[in-house]
């Protein structure tokens, strides 16, 4: 029998952290493990919310503008740890489905050492970068100064960022999705209190609230890494702090199999949102704040699809390498079932009370007009997102690495651009084409995962467990 179903106490006491995701209903299971991630996912959004509501209360348009902005540049370099975090996490789930828990320390050690070397060159480099950066975003003029002190704080909190998620990605490739949320809500509830101490009392703006973050993210990854060291025997690992400095050959090579595939879609999203930013951000410091505001609004249609995409890939994924391919399409159905029933309340929220909504950030006029042309492309971005998903799931867990390319390059490169630019500039849409071509965007990876599903070959080809 394998070692991850064995029964005996002390396998049930040394590895009380890991959820065996192979046997039990499928629904529960899946609002259980999602429950948590989502809360994780909205504490993030609420602590980056609180900035820009603190600092646009404070600063106006050219506060927004700028956190919106730097934001953009910071997000878009944690392209490398959102790739690889998902992708180490379906790894862990297909070795614990697969039973190879021996090989889980070597993984692991090999995944700290490899991503957050890597925090430090991006860090490093992008901080040289850093003016040149705001200038390719097309930075308003009002906003370039508070946007640029904004960076300079943030670009050297990557390796707290990298750092915190890589943690989150060993615990929920085990089945621990409460432990990462218990550690971000920490996070939120400090962001939000230095947001007040440093933008308010101390009136450091757009350069107080980088600070706070950082200093937030910072104490997350701090905290959750010795929780995992000293609760390692929960996880069922072994690991020294001295491991972590080390990289095994042979794990490194399924984790860049499957990793850099999903860094390059990480990397493709981000860079088509801010080629798109930047298009919008040219129309004026107005609709460069409606497009922060909107990002963070759509940000609460994400945060769903990812907890319910993460949750479905450790499942899919602990099902796939333990080869219980019935239990999959199941999986995919409770996802969609609750990302459409979330994107369903969302829109009519935001339809029905859209002054109140974008009235917590500004009551600048010109930001409420720009505002109210946004509404019908956040529908469309709020639907396809919750078509993303299930696919997502199904195209993470099956851990195929060539179709997570073909869904990068059509849904970033291909379509989002391309409908951006169309829509923006061939149909003279301005900023709203560039917003609607986003959101019709969404919808790709639906197709893509269409065809994977009713190809089989998440069930026929092995990518991770080998033969």
């Amino acid at each position: 029998m394998k070692e991850f179903n064995k029964t005996e106490s002390d396998k049930t006491k040394s590895r009380a952290y890991v959820t065996d995701f192979t046997r039990g209903d499928i629904h529960r299971q899946m609002l259980v493990f999602a429950a948590p991630l989502f809360f994780c996912n909205l504490f993030q959004v609420v602590y980056n919310i609180a900035d820009m509501i603190i600092v646009g209360n404070m600063t106006g348009k050219a506060g927004i503008s700028a956190v919106a902005v730097g934001g953009d540049i910071t997000h878009f370099l944690t392209f490398l740890v959102m790739g690889f975090s998902n992708a180490a996490q379906v790894i862990i789930a297909q070795y614990l489905g697969a039973g190879h828990t021996e090989k889980l320390n070597r993984f692991i050690s090999t995944l700290f050492a490899f991503l957050l070397g890597s925090a430090l060159l991006i860090s490093i480099l992008c901080f040289f970068l850093r003016t040149e950066l705001l200038q390719i975003m097309n930075t308003p003029p009002e906003s370039f100064g508070a946007a640029l002190e904004y960076t300079v704080y943030s670009i050297p909190g990557l390796v707290f960022v990298y750092g915190y998620n890589t943690v989150s990605a060993v615990m929920r490739g085990m089945g621990d999705s409460r432990h990462p949320f218990i550690f971000i809500s920490m996070a939120a509830v400090l962001n939000i209190l230095l947001d007040l101490l440093f933008v308010v009392r101390l009136r450091a703006g757009a350069a107080g609230a980088a600070a706070a973050t950082v200093i937030s993210q910072g104490l997350s990854f701090i905290i959750s890494f010795i929780f995992m060291l000293r609760r390692k025997g929960e996880y069922g690992l072994s690991l020294r702090i001295r491991d972590f400095f080390r990289i095994d050959m042979e794990m490194l090579v399924p984790l860049l199999e499957l990793g850099v595939p999903m860094a390059i879609r990480s990397a493709s999203v981000q860079f088509s949102k801010m080629f798109m930013n930047s298009w919008i951000n040219s129309y004026g410091v107005a609709v460069s704040a409606v497009g922060g505001i909107a990002n963070k609004f759509n940000a609460a249609g994400i945060l769903f699809a990812n907890a319910v995409t993460t949750a479905g890939s450790s499942m899919a994924g602990q099902n796939i390498g333990a080869q219980k391919y019935s239990r999959v399409p199941v999986i995919m159905l409770a996802a969609a079932k609750i990302t459409l029933s979330i994107a369903t309340i969302l829109s009519a929220s935001l339809l029905l009370f859209p002054q109140q909504i974008f009235g917590m950030f500004t009551q600048d006029p010109d930001v409420m007009k720009v505002a109210m042309e946004y509404l019908p492309a956040a529908v469309f971005f709020f639907y396809g997102s919750a078509t993303r998903a299930p696919m997502n799931a199904l195209i993470n867990g099956s851990g195929n690495y060539f179709i997570n390319i073909i869904n990068a390059i059509c849904d970033a490169i291909v379509m989002r651009i391309c409908f951006s630019l169309l829509l923006g500039l061939g149909f003279g849409m301005k900023y709203f084409g560039f917003w609607l071509g986003d959101a019709i965007a969404g919808f790709t990876p639906l197709v893509i995962g269409l065809v994977f599903f009713f190809s089989g070959k998440w069930k026929t080809n092995k990518y991770i467990i080998k033969g």
